[in-house]
């Protein structure tokens, strides 16, 4: 099985000299607008691998000199990458951590218990893998007495200062520009103090406490002064979602309002990326603005729109002059003219939109993102959560059953983990009723149903333990009859649709197993039992591990072991995006226009979803509902068009070819 396929899709082939400049020369060109030294990786990995290589060989240095090494580490998901190499390193190569130091970036308080804490999560990702002695580990007690709290801070600062300082800072990044947990507006000169959970980081850390509501008011975290006197730190940051972050860190001017950029003004930083995370960097977006460019087609469409938007002009207004103005007159030396450039970006977007999704038989689909041939298609839409396929192309769902293809529809994940407690306890009132009115003497069903709402409403513990098998059995039950309701609406027969429930999802935990071969099986066989002409599958890259990435793996690694069959030769893999984001426009190579009844439609059939409303524990970091998400995105993505100078569509959902990698 070849797993982690999802983190080789490279959506513009960026040339490597961008990223990974040969000599200074260039690396000082095309950095000039940054302000912190950055290196870009291609992946997650290869930055992680790069990264523990440092540390290691610096802790074999200071362990020839008989010195230790101390090493702040933080919470969060980034670093998780970063340990594990570590971990491999001692595993494989023998390195002793005996000699290493660590401070624990912050801590949440109050603690419930503690298995929520930032030090039980470090420890079950790091720290209990290796061989650092238990009392290098230093971490605030996120149970201590309120009255305690500011003795802590400042024992804390004191046990640093007396082993020397910290040599390693290893930092994540948080969405409004978190470092530490410190947020807008903190001083410079802070230093480990107590401060309460700002609204992005409760929502960033709402995972781990199961429940936006679980995460505690407060957290102890270093301040920026003492993060700003360690000797080397390193900022780590992976996937789109941080993108625009990362460049008003590297390259916007220093501010409270976004405590990283604080890191410009410190003596030896590095920003450590992958490819992801740098996509709006200048020299990675727009490379135009920072040096001669490789032009290729989706490069000079990222240009044109850019150029656009520039000018206010619509593409075939563009002249010879906007072109000169604006950094991009080798188009004009390649091209002759405007003019030239301007016809071909516009026939390349326009030959993008098509009301057939599955192809327009009949047609001459020479200009088309679909082939005609074969109709109808057999076709497979693999949504990861149950909701997924609905939110993220409701309007294409239906439109490809309206079109009379064979759809099926695979939803990946039970999802019961995302279903409130008061949800589970409504529906059991509802079965304990029933059980009344039409079977008295059903004591055991009823009783069952008594049990869960006793415990959901009086006994429940939030301990870090897995949920109850059989509370987990109504979350998922629910939410398997509403997508089966929703699909049933968009017209889909209810043999085609196929439950999947990966093992890899069903932890009762919000953290999951790691993908398996018997994840990849049962995907693998549905592909062989259908033999599909076309598939959907969810491509969102933004965040490099959830539940997305793994489905998304799960699929490409199925395909991968089919890929040599002829039916899969034949077959069209398009990726669509979730709830929060749409393909930029350079990467789009099929656009469905939405009609406002199909719209409505859309969302309707989201809405089937009640369980994920406003009491979902995991909204996410965005107020609106699911399906105020999708409309705005899709209208947005239609108002592009039109800005372009295309028609004018009511709403647009998007998609990406994914070619299988060999």
């Amino acid at each position: 099985m070849r797993n982690n396929l999802s983190s080789q899709i490279t959506l513009t082939q960026i040339p490597e000299r961008y990223y990974r400049p040969g000599n200074a020369y260039d690396y000082s060109v095309l950095t000039k607008l940054e302000k912190i030294p950055t290196d870009i990786y291609s992946s997650m990995n290869d930055g992680s691998l790069a990264l523990s290589q440092t540390i290691a060989a610096e802790i074999r240095n200071r362990q020839k000199d008989k010195q230790n090494l101390v090493i702040a580490l933080p919470g969060g998901r980034s670093p998780h990458s970063l340990y594990q190499h570590l971990i491999n390193i001692h595993r494989n190569e023998g390195l002793s951590f005996r000699n290493v130091i660590v401070f624990v970036l912050y801590e949440f308080y109050p603690l419930a218990n503690a298995t929520n804490s930032n030090l039980y999560h470090l420890q079950e990702a790091f720290l209990n893998h290796v061989d650092i002695p238990q009392q290098n580990v230093h971490c605030i007690d996120g149970f201590m007495d309120k009255n305690d709290i500011h003795d802590a801070c400042r024992e804390y600062e004191s046990k640093i200062k007396l082993l020397g300082g910290i040599d390693y800072m290893i930092l994540g990044i948080g969405l409004a520009g978190t470092i530490g947990m410190n947020s807008a507006g903190t001083s410079l000169s802070s230093r480990t103090h107590l401060v309460p959970v700002d609204n992005t980081s409760r929502k960033e850390s709402a995972q781990l406490f199961n429940s936006i509501d679980n995460v505690p008011a407060g957290v102890v975290t270093m301040g920026l002064g003492t993060i700003l006197d360690a000797r080397k730190i390193f900022l780590l940051s992976w996937g789109e979602s941080k993108a625009e972050i990362i460049r008003q860190t590297v390259e916007g001017q220093a501010t409270e309002a976004i405590p990283a950029t604080a890191l410009q003004n410190h003596p030896d930083t590095r920003v450590i990326i992958d490819l992801l995370s740098a996509y709006n960097l200048t020299r990675i977006s727009h490379p135009w603005l920072v040096s001669s460019c490789e032009w290729n087609s989706k490069l000079m469409r990222r240009a044109i729109v850019w150029l656009c938007q520039k000018t206010g002009k619509p593409i075939l207004k563009l002249t010879n002059k906007d072109y000169s103005e604006h950094g991009l007159g080798e188009l004009l030396t390649k091209f002759d003219s405007a003019y030239e450039v301007n016809i071909k970006i516009f026939n390349d977007i326009q030959h993008t939109i098509t009301g057939w999704p599955g192809g327009k038989p009949g047609a001459d689909d020479s200009n088309r993102p679909e082939r005609a041939l074969p109709y109808p298609k057999k076709v497979i839409v693999f949504s990861p959560h149950p909701d997924d396929d609905v939110i993220s192309m409701g309007g294409t769902f239906h439109r490809l059953c309206d079109q009379k293809h064979d759809v099926h529809v695979a939803y990946e994940t039970s999802g019961n983990i995302a279903v409130g407690d008061d949800e589970v306890v409504r529906y059991c009132e509802y079965l304990r009723d029933v059980c009344d009115a039409y079977s008295p003497a059903e004591s055991e069903l009823r009783a069952r149903a008594e049990s869960i709402i006793r415990y959901l409403s009086f006994d429940k513990q939030d301990d870090g333990s897995p949920e109850r098998p059989d509370v987990l059995l109504m979350k998922g039950t629910i939410r398997r009859e509403e997508a089966r309701h929703a699909s049933r609406y968009c017209g889909l027969k209810d043999e085609n649709i196929h439950f999947l429930d990966l093992p890899f999802y069903e932890t009762g935990l919000v953290k999951k197993k790691p993908l398996s071969e018997e994840d990849v099986a049962i995907v693998k066989k549905l592909l062989l039992d259908i033999k599909p002409d076309e598939m959907f599958v969810a491509g969102d890259l933004a965040d490099p591990h959830g539940t997305h990435k793994v489905c998304l793996d799960a699929v490409l690694a199925a395909i991968d072991e089919v890929k040599d069959q002829q039916w899969m030769r034949d077959c069209r893999v398009w990726m669509y995006r979730g709830a929060w984001a749409e393909w930029e426009m350079d990467h789009i190579e099929m656009a469905v226009p939405i009609s406002p009844e199909q719209l409505r439609l859309k969302r309707n059939a989201i809405l089937k979803h009640q369980s994920q409303a406003e009491s979902a524990p995991f909204l996410g970091d965005d107020e609106r509902l699911f399906w105020q998400r999708a409309e705005d995105r899709n209208r947005a993505t239609a108002e592009l068009y039109r800005q372009l100078g295309l028609a004018s569509y009511e709403a647009i959902e998007a998609f990406v070819r994914y070619i299988p990698i060999e």
